[in-house]
């Protein structure tokens, strides 16, 4: 089967793509569909730049409170089990 994928899977699947780990009819096709869409291919670029910059800064550059104040500030944006959002 010849795989397509279209920009917006090529985002859900950029992650997948830089690590090396999808199956390579996946691989081929999104690298089919790069090789045809400029906007996808800067994405792709940009995303695997952030990957490189994120690596060079050292966790312990993070103290301990300014990490659980970011932990507690991303578990308000998780939906609550009933639904809601956590407050703001």
């Amino acid at each position: 089967m010849d795989e397509e994928v279209a920009c917006r899977q090529v985002v859900e699947l950029v992650t997948d793509y830089l690590e090396g780990d999808l199956p390579d009819p996946v691989r081929a096709a999104v690298e089919r569909h790069l090789a045809t869409c400029p906007p996808c291919v800067e994405y792709v670029e940009q995303m695997r730049s952030t990957v490189v910059s994120l690596r060079e800064i050292p966790v312990e550059t993070i103290s301990p409170d300014v990490r659980e104040e970011l932990v507690a500030a991303f578990r308000t944006l998780l939906p609550k089990p009933d639904g809601e959002r956590g407050p703001s």
